[in-house]
């Protein structure tokens, strides 16, 4: 990957995160009513995945060119988590404010899932802080024994791990709280909020295989049956969320539930997004893999699906369905911004190589063409390489 072609898919999540925010920005100052102000929120604070994808893509890319040092060891995935914790924080603030404004009490419970998916996709950041172990690995023949010693210390790998399994598990239990009449508020908030937290406990819990997988890809413990459970996991899950989205649709009895039902369809799209990056990751792994250069089509199919969905609704007179036409907008852009960070996997991993093409495990080394349709150079010229 040359250098100009790593600003571009650096400058997407950015890019992503910025229309998000923008747009989430604009419909707070010039919307009317409570249901702009959650939808407002939400996609002022669906920019903070955008930022973290933004830490995981940068965090792979300097190793790819060269340019990882110490710092970005550090600094990238302190980023990730300091957005984390200002999202979540945020959240929990709306929560307990007092007095609260119904508004608030859906969108606090959105803000602070969408902390629980930063802190997920931050430790995605933190585990790929030694991708380029991935290709060296790759290359061992098949069961090999684990490296020695180990990229990473077994305490590592287990905070790295329990990380995104207590997100999810924090954000199940208080989807399952809602949904079940606690938690305070209104039946109407309650409803909304147990289903939208539900879904975003479904990312939770599909990044929960993509953090195994790259863990268990540096440290050479990743194992045939994994190569078939993470991607059949994403899947299901992208499939439960769309499934629960289309039930509420067809069952639903007030137009408050309408809004639940078509996000919950956005989240199961960004499920399948993340099954992209956990997909070409157990393709490529110790074997050729001709069309693994198609994966990154996914992200890109799910983030238009989200953009044509959301085209949709807007024709929509119904507040609630226009709340959701503007959240699928936000989670249109994190679908993209997903697309960039499976075309550096692509691009790092050699994905879709030709049989007869040698692949370089060096971390400054070039790959062949991505599957993004974006050429990049073997061998960077010396215009190419100024510093970051």
């Amino acid at each position: 990957m040359n250098h100009k072609v790593s600003i571009l898919f650096r400058a997407i999540p950015v890019l992503m995160g910025a229309v998000s925010a923008a747009l989430g920005g604009y419909v707070l100052a010039h919307a009317s009513g409570p249901s702009a102000r959650v939808a407002g929120l939400v996609l002022v604070f669906l920019a903070a995945i955008c930022l973290c994808l933004f830490s995981t893509a940068a965090t792979i890319i300097r190793q790819l060119i060269g340019r990882f040092s110490a710092l970005d060891r550090v600094l990238y995935p302190v980023l990730g988590f300091a957005v984390s914790g200002v999202t979540a924080g945020y959240g929990l603030s709306l929560l307990t404010m007092t007095p609260r404004p119904p508004p608030d009490f859906v969108a606090g419970h959105v803000v602070f899932g969408i902390g629980m998916i930063c802190v997920c996709v931050s430790s995605v950041a933190t585990a790929s802080t030694r991708f380029v172990m991935i290709t060296k690995n790759s290359a061992l023949p098949e069961g090999s024994a684990p490296r020695s010693p180990a990229p990473f210390a077994p305490l590592t790998v287990r905070v790295l791990l329990a990380l995104p399994v207590l997100a999810a598990l924090v954000t199940w239990a208080w989807a399952f709280t809602l949904l079940a009449g606690g938690g305070g508020g209104a039946a109407p908030g309650r409803f909304t909020s147990g289903h939208v937290m539900a879904g975003l406990a479904l990312v939770c819990t599909c990044l929960i295989g993509l953090v195994a997988s790259i863990l268990r890809q540096i440290q050479n413990t990743y194992t045939p049956r994994e190569r078939v459970l993470w991607p059949g996991v994403a899947v299901a899950l992208g499939a439960v969320g769309i499934v629960w989205g289309l039930l509420v649709l067809a069952l639903h009895d007030r137009s408050a539930q309408l809004s639940a039902g078509f996000v919950l369809i956005g989240l199961g799209l960004i499920c399948w997004s993340i099954l992209s990056k956990v997909l070409l990751l157990a393709l490529v792994w110790r074997r050729k893999a001709p069309l693994a250069n198609r994966v990154p089509l996914i992200p890109v199919g799910t983030a238009l699906l989200c953009l044509f969905l959301a085209s949709f609704l807007f024709e929509s007179a119904d507040s609630a369905v226009v709340v959701a036409a503007r959240v699928l907008i936000g989670l249109g852009g994190v679908c993209f911004s997903l697309f960039s960070i499976v075309s550096i996997l692509e691009s790092g991993t050699g994905g879709g190589d030709d049989p007869g093409e040698e692949t370089s495990a060096a971390p400054g080394a070039g790959t062949s063409a991505t599957g993004t349709g974006l050429a990049t150079d073997r061998r960077e010229a010396p215009g190419d390489r100024p510093g970051t």
